[in-house]
Order: C-alpha cells, then structure tokens, then sequence
C-alpha cells in the first residue's frame, strides 16, 4: 500500500474544514477570474499549465526516502509559480490536489480545502513571491533564480508543515506544542528533497524550453503538438519510476501521526475508487503505474477546461 500524501477527514475540526474550504474558494475564484484576462499567450500557457499539472501529479507519486522509516513528496507549488505565474500556478495545484482526493481519495473531502491551501496557496502564491524577491534581488541572474527557487521551495514545505499544525492544534487533534517541533523537524528534511527537484526541474527548462521565461510570446515557439508529446513522455516516465522505486514508508505527517498517537482519528473515505493510487484488476507496479497515467490525463484535460471556462467568461 501506498502512502498516504495529504491531510484526510477526522484531523481537522469541521469548522476549522470549512473555513479553509471558503478561504480556498475565494483564493482559487479569483485565480480563475485572473487567468481569463490573459491576451495573446493564453493558448499556450494553457498547454503549458496542464503540461505542468500533469507532471506534478506524477512526481508527488513519488516518495523519497528522508530519514529511518519517513518519506518525503514534491509539492510543486514554487515549481507550478514560479514557472507559469502564481495565479495559474495556483489553479494547477488545486487541480492536482482536487483530482488525488476525488480519484485516488488521498486526502478527506472536507480536509480538502485546508490541503489546497496549505499546498496549492501558501506554497505557490507566497513560495513564488519568496523566489522572484530573492532572484531579483541577487541580480536575476540565472544562479540567483535558481538560488531563489530552492530557497523558496524550502520554505514552502515549512510553511505547509506549520500552517496543517497549526489547523491541527485548533481542532484539539495534537497539542501545537509537541506537533510542531514534530513536523518541522521532519518536513526540514522534506524540504531539502523539494528544493533539489524544483531547482533541476527549473534548470532543465531554462535549457530546453528558455522561451518558456520569457516576457513576451517568441515569434517561432515550439509547437504545440512536440510540446505535448514531449511533457506527457516526461510525465508518463515518471509514473513509470515512481510505480517502481518510490518508497512506501510513512510520508512525514503519516508519521508524525502514528508518532503522536492521532492516526486512528483519520476517516475513511465515503467512496473508493482508485484508492491507494491502483486500478482494480492490476496489482502491483502496474496498478500504480495505470492510476498514475490515469491521474495526469486527467488532470490535463480538467486544468484545459477550467482554462477555457474561464476565457469563455471573460467574453461573455
């Protein structure tokens, strides 16, 4: 069995649960309002949003081995702002966290909110600020944006930490006294995981895509379709890896729980579908690998149609 990524239902309070489903509601309506008044480019970025979603989905399947017994996973939420913007990057990380709870049910229904907020706001809309104020402040040159990036990564998966203690202190779940030195203390090791790949993710862009950072669309950009083919190759390898190297230890909030005694306070979902990210008749390697195909395709299609949800609004 895999490990579980996300905060599930019976962690939180309800209305600790509700009032970060509304805050989240807020953040991400506006996001959508933002990414509707693009001008010229937003065909592209469209692509490149879903590319993106598609890609952080398949690399969250992927636990790193951080300590005795503890496993770390890529956010993506500095890597998602700082690539496509922290607006966009934020609508893509609430795809990704909304379609791991809804298919694969990692992460409650009413905890929801509180994931997308602590992963998919805090990370990206603050993670991406962190990142450009630092790049520019270091010259933005290409050592400084990426001096930036790990930094700001870094402090993604803290603030993440601290924010899901903090929300589990006020549910009564864990004294913040205790769980915060916990889950600092293990997400700092995490963190260090985050930072490494968002930094080689933005590397290898930066070299093989440069157009993608720059300010105006290129006059001959790469074409939609290689594009495509070549992020879904990308993807589908590392479903591929992740199905067969990723570590099933206790991710680090897992752990913490079991640590601390709260665990049994998780609920199960009402429903099941590819629960444990596999594919009812697979097993195996080959049941993750399929769920995880499933998800990226998934998430692509839903990120492009929020996309054109949006354009069609603003028209109207």
């Amino acid at each position: 069995m895999r490990p579980l990524l996300h905060i599930p239902d019976g962690f939180l309070a309800p209305q600790v649960a509700l009032g970060l489903w509304v805050a989240t509601a807020v953040v991400i309506g506006i996001a959508l309002r933002r990414i509707g008044q693009r001008g010229p480019a937003a065909a592209s970025q469209t692509i490149l949003m879903g590319l993106s979603g598609a890609f952080i989905f398949a690399a969250q399947m992927f636990n790193f081995p951080v300590a005795a017994g503890t496993s770390g996973h890529l956010l993506g939420g500095v890597l998602a702002g700082f690539l496509l913007g922290p607006w966009a990057g934020s609508v893509v990380m609430a795809t990704v966290i909304g379609i791991q709870a809804l298919l694969f049910q990692d992460g409650g229904l009413l905890a929801l909110g509180a994931n997308i907020f602590n992963m998919g706001v805090i990370g990206t809309l603050g993670g991406t600020l962190v990142a450009r104020g630092i790049a520019a402040t270091l010259g933005n040159a290409r050592r400084a944006t990426l001096i930036g990036v790990g930094v700001a990564a870094w402090l993604s998966v803290m603030a993440a930490a601290g924010f899901t203690t903090l929300q589990l202190g006020l549910s009564g779940t864990t004294d913040i006294s205790i769980g915060l030195p916990a889950m600092l203390g293990t997400h700092a090791l995490i963190g260090l995981g985050e930072a490494l790949i968002s930094v080689s993710a933005i590397s290898f862009i930066a070299v093989s895509a440069p157009e993608i950072f720059a300010k105006s669309v290129p006059a001959a950009p790469t074409s939609p379709r290689r594009r495509i083919a070549a992020g879904l190759l990308i993807a589908g390898t590392t479903v591929g890896l992740a199905s067969l190297f990723a570590s099933t230890s206790p991710d680090g909030l897992e752990k913490v729980a079991t640590d601390l005694g709260f665990i049994n306070t998780s609920q199960a979902a009402p429903f099941e579908l590819f629960a444990s990210y596999s594919v009812p008749g697979f097993s195996g390697a080959a049941g993750t690998a399929l769920a995880g195909v499933i998800g990226a395709l998934v998430v692509l299609l839903l990120i492009v149609f929020l996309n054109r949800l949006a354009s069609a609004r603003k028209s109207s």
